[in-house]
């Protein structure tokens, strides 16, 4: 099919006791495709014609009854259709986004836009509600159990909101960005209260939303790296009478947990399908009566199938005689298939290339469509950009205007190749190109910024069509990049604090933040005063801000972050004209405090270098004298551990560097709020910084 978003593909329950169920998807062209499976080959059923692209899919119908009508989500209009394809309903909401996020039970629709909730009943507007934070799933926990109507967001900002009617009962905070809610086992759970969730950093959970609090039930972590949890269904694949739990992952990645103890769910299966994300993951029996499969819809529009039927069969030579002639009936279909795409290609190409040369020509640039996910990661500090296209990706340049790292991605199998730069005329300060391998889809990179340099990441993705075009995307790097919102902070730390007061409205300081720090939402925040925590992933420091009308402060134990503030949001207020009054409170123990977290950073980076140096001649000595039994033990270490630390070494570049430049900056922003400049002292602080004494270094800092 073509393109398909999140959620847009379900099994229609099945018509008999053995029958086999039939797929239902929709797809970014507009087109609703129903289909069922015979002998290996896909059978339609219906197919609707192209329109606006589908954003969502959901089955409906009376409660208690098989959930059969299909209802789909375009701009911001909903359609029923019955599951023979024919529409009975098309429902044109007041809402002026487009939809983002559906969910239906019995006659209760529940959709929602960016930021906006609308609960609708028999499609008569019943509740609305405005969210902090942009909104990227619904769904409401089941009538029949819970006896009200429940539904919970899932918010961006790291926060499940549970609501009652138009009013906010209480927030629950997950692990991540929550990016998909499926109720526990299908239905809830036994109290009907259990919610599954998935966060965009590959985190998995679950709680249960009681009518006053949640209580967090487990978490499974992303220990192995995985790709952003897109989709979720239960269904009992093993057959042991226990539903599994199905999760699909951005990276391609389909993964079983089954529950074995009644506690928390263990990894059983997990299969790479396509290295392209799953947008939609569903449990059911398709292709043969009597065997279970997962059925697994990709972005690019792939529909695969994972069967629980045995591909290699018990039984004398008939029975594998009868398997081959099947297999190569299949295989010979498959080579018709091919030849007769193969000879339309062809046939198009030449009729491309006749109208390209007529006098009338019009030359049109093709189409495509780009999945683009630009993420700080927590772990290592880093940002993932992840692109993901349609057709094959010919090459990625990526451009820079500030300076970044670009880290080594072990999944990543493109030849990068570096060009210089002239950062003077341009402001280049990174140009590197990506050749990817033929039928590569999705292309992850890692960088990583220097907080106190902003500006723009530009990625021109180039895929393999004809005529040759490109896209260019665009990633804002802000002044404080490295920051991630949190929930809380350690309100014990010694603290700088920064005061801004001015003829600013609250909507102008929201701006400023939101240009200064990631994860800020864009939208003005309702109310007349708002808070947002943060944490430094590089190094631990965090950061409080609380703003409204006229007032601004910002509160950090680092005072580098402090000076950068202070610099960008005197900047853009000059910008705007607006006159400030910028005060600030150092406190002397905050230096020693950041300086003791970056420590022993530092001295493990400084250990790891001095290793890998040594390295090459440890080899030379082993090589010369056959063995290394008259080394030190610390020696012998080195080389048995040559592999892991060359590995580490070269996956964090400049990572030395980057600690020295902050205790630099720490050291110079120290004394700037002292009106002290002590630029020609620096070189005597890398000297002790080589010598990696943290008494030394304090007492420096302190003597100065």
């Amino acid at each position: 099919v073509g393109v398909t978003a999140q959620k847009t593909m379900r099994l229609l329950p099945a018509s008999g006791k053995k029958a086999t169920q039939k797929v239902v998807v929709g797809d970014q062209d507009g087109v609703i495709t129903c289909f069922g499976i015979k002998k290996g080959e896909a059978v339609p059923v219906f197919k609707t014609l192209p329109g606006q692209k589908i954003s969502r899919l959901e089955l409906g119908g009376a409660l208690n009854t098989p959930q059969e009508k299909i209802f789909v989500a375009i701009g911001s209009e909903v359609r029923g259709f019955t599951k023979r394809g024919k529409q009975f309903l098309s429902f044109e909401t007041n809402l002026t986004e487009s939809i983002k996020a559906m969910y239906i039970s019995g006659a209760d629709l529940f959709l929602c836009a960016s930021y906006i909730y609308n609960h609708y009943c028999d499609c008569k507007d019943q509740h609305y509600f405005l969210s902090g934070d942009k909104i990227n799933d619904v769904l409401c926990l089941p009538v029949d159990k819970v006896k009200c109507i429940t539904p919970v967001l899932a918010c961006q900002d790291r926060v499940l909101r549970v609501l009652q009617g138009s009013d906010l009962v209480y927030e629950v905070e997950v692990p991540g960005p929550p990016t998909v809610l499926a109720l526990s086992n299908g239905n809830g759970g036994d109290s009907g209260e259990e919610i599954v969730y998935g966060t965009s950093d590959g985190k998995l959970g679950l709680t249960q939303i009681t009518g006053t609090k949640a209580i967090p039930r487990w978490e499974i972590g992303n220990e192995k790296k995985r790709g952003g949890i897109l989709c979720i269904d239960s269904f009992d694949i093993l057959g042991d009478g226990v539903k599994e739990l199905l999760v699909g992952r951005d990276d391609g990645m389909i993964e079983i947990y089954n529950f074995e103890s009644a506690d928390d769910p263990v990894l059983r299966h997990d299969y790479k399908a396509l290295s392209e994300s799953i947008a939609s993951i569903q449990g059911g029996c398709v292709g043969k009566e009597g065997f279970d499969e997962i059925i697994a819809a990709t972005y690019s529009g792939w529909l695969t199938g994972l069967t629980t039927e045995p591909v290699h069969r018990e039984g004398g030579s008939g029975e594998e005689l009868k398997l081959s002639q099947e297999m190569q009936s299949k295989i010979s279909s498959l080579r018709n298939e091919l030849e007769q795409l193969q000879m339309k290609v062809l046939q198009e190409r030449e009729k491309y290339q006749q109208s390209s040369q007529s006098s009338t020509a019009v030359s049109s640039v093709p189409a495509f469509s780009v999945n683009d996910k630009f993420t700080l990661n927590k772990d290592d500090a880093s940002y993932s950009l992840i692109l993901e296209v349609q057709t094959a990706i010919d090459n990625v340049l990526v451009q820079s205007d500030v300076p970044l790292d670009l880290l080594d991605v072990d999944k990543n199998s493109a030849v990068v190749s570096f060009s210089s730069c002239d950062s003077e005329p341009n402001s280049n300060f990174l140009l590197a190109t990506y050749r990817c391998q033929a039928n590569t889809t999705r292309l992850e990179l890692k960088v990583r910024s220097i907080e106190g340099q902003y500006g723009t990441l530009q990625a021109y993705v180039t895929p393999r069509i004809q005529p040759k075009t490109c896209q260019v995307h665009q990633y804002q790097i802000k002044p404080l990049s490295l920051h991630q919102r949190t929930h809380s902070i350690d309100q014990d730390r010694p603290m700088n604090t920064l005061i801004l007061k001015g003829q600013f409205s609250f909507a102008e300081i929201h701006s400023w933040v939101v240009f200064c720090l990631p994860e800020v939402p864009e939208k003005t925040p309702a109310g007349e005063c708002i808070t947002f925590y943060f944490q430094n992933t590089f190094l631990g420091t965090q950061l409080e801000t609380t703003y409204r009308k006229g007032e601004g402060y910002f509160k950090s134990d680092n005072i580098s972050t402090i000076s950068i503030l202070k610099d960008v949001l005197s900047k853009e207020a000059t910008k705007r004209k607006i006159n400030l009054n910028i005060s600030y409170d150092v406190n002397e123990e905050s230096v020693r405090h950041t300086l003791k977290l970056i420590h022993p950073k530092l001295e493990y980076q400084q250990l790891l270098a001095k290793k890998v140096h040594l390295i090459d001649a440890l080899r030379e000595l082993q090589v010369h004298e056959g063995n290394v039994d008259f080394l030190l033990p610390k020696y012998r270490c080195i080389l048995e551990e040559a592999d892991q630390l060359l590995e580490e070494y070269k996956r964090q570049p400049a990572h030395l560097e980057r600690l020295y430049g902050m205790i630099t900056d720490l050291f110079i922003d120290k004394f700037k709020f002292k009106g002290t400049n002590v630029k020609t002292k620096v070189p005597l602080l890398l000297e002790i910084l080589d010598g990696c004494d943290q008494d030394g270094l304090i007492a420096f800092f302190d003597a100065a």
